[in-house]
């Protein structure tokens, strides 16, 4: 017959806290600049008007390229990409299964 546990006075009749901790989505180390990071980075992926997001995805999808892939080009490295540019093209497309997404 399986024993039960006496609970004491105060204690709310939950889970036991330490069995399986939370793990904050900065992970186990400080907080630091998670909240600072996370602001950024929604700031980064929001174009600064409808006319640049549909310029965006047309010139993406002129490359065969997502408009996440095109952004993401101009946000790392500051080009625009060009048909002329075969080689990072055709790199950014071998990257695309293996990258995975992450949403925030």
């Amino acid at each position: 017959m399986a024993r039960k546990r006496r609970i004491g006075i105060g204690h709310n009749g939950g889970p036991p806290l330490r069995e399986k901790r939370h793990v904050p989505p900065w992970g186990k180390g400080g907080i630091g600049q998670f909240f600072t990071w996370k602001a950024k980075h929604r700031a980064a992926w929001r174009p600064a008007s409808t006319d640049i997001l549909l310029s965006r995805q047309a010139r993406a999808e002129a490359l065969g390229l997502t408009y996440e892939e095109y952004t993401l080009e101009i946000l790392e490295r500051g080009r625009y990409l060009q048909a002329t540019d075969e080689a990072a093209i055709a790199a950014i497309r071998l990257r695309r299964g293996r990258r995975p997404r992450r949403h925030l």
